[in-house]
């Protein structure tokens, strides 16, 4: 069983500018994620889906694996759904009907996590037709007119005694080309499952604070998230 992992990548970012190509412990943010796939047997193909030149020519240069869609205008743009993204690149792959789609802002993402979460994916595909990783939230939560989502406030349970609530976030996605295709062009098909990810691995750099964080978290602890 093959995957194809699709890793999209912009040239620009307005909050964390050159992010991408940015060092991280030395080499470029999305090196930390492409070693990762590149080193995993199960995934044949790196799909780099870029309107970045800089990116396309780093990632053939370094990465075997890697194949370069250049995106076409129409799916330019921060406006534009990550479906459409993934939408755009099945289209164009004739090899292989399973799909991994992460980012290239998940560097402390581990290779263990990925190929636990590939063997919970094939091993259940009677119940489940895709997965995708969250991170357990045990706090009390209140909506914006200060109702609680999720606890009575009469009854002042100790927040580990909570019953979990999941958040999505967006470290990864497994998914077949039918399951995609079935749930409207989703990558959360409509028979999901969830795959919990440490809180470490799960850090998404999406501001300034985020990228020096995890750099500080891999400089630590890189022997361990490795």
């Amino acid at each position: 069983m093959k995957v194809n992992a699709i890793l999209p990548m912009k040239g620009n970012s307005e909050r964390v500018p050159g992010k991408n190509m940015r060092l991280f412990a030395g080499r470029p943010l999305y090196h930390m994620i492409a070693g990762v796939l590149q080193d995993i047997p199960i995934v044949d193909t790196i799909i780099i889906n870029t309107d970045s030149k800089q990116i396309a020519d780093d990632a053939v240069k370094n990465f075997s694996k890697v194949k370069i869609h250049i995106r076409p205008d129409k799916i330019r743009g921060d406006m534009v759904s990550m479906n459409e993204i993934i939408a755009y690149d099945i289209k164009y792959v004739d090899k292989g009907d399973f799909f991994l789609q992460t980012h290239s802002t998940n560097p402390l993402l581990s290779k263990k996590t990925l190929e636990k979460a590939l063997n919970n994916f094939f091993s259940q595909q009677d119940k489940y037709d895709s997965l995708f990783s969250v991170t357990p939230l045990q706090s009390r939560l209140y909506w914006a007119d200060g109702r609680a989502v999720n606890h009575n406030p009469n009854e002042l349970l100790r927040t580990q005694d909570l019953e979990p609530i999941f958040e999505e976030n967006s470290n990864f996605y497994i998914f077949s080309r039918q399951s995609f295709l079935e749930a409207g062009n989703k990558r959360i098909g409509l028979r999901a499952g969830m795959f919990i990810v440490d809180k470490r691995e799960a850090i998404d750099i999406d501001e300034e604070d985020d990228f020096q964080l995890a750099e500080y978290i891999y400089r630590m602890n890189n022997l361990y998230l490795r």
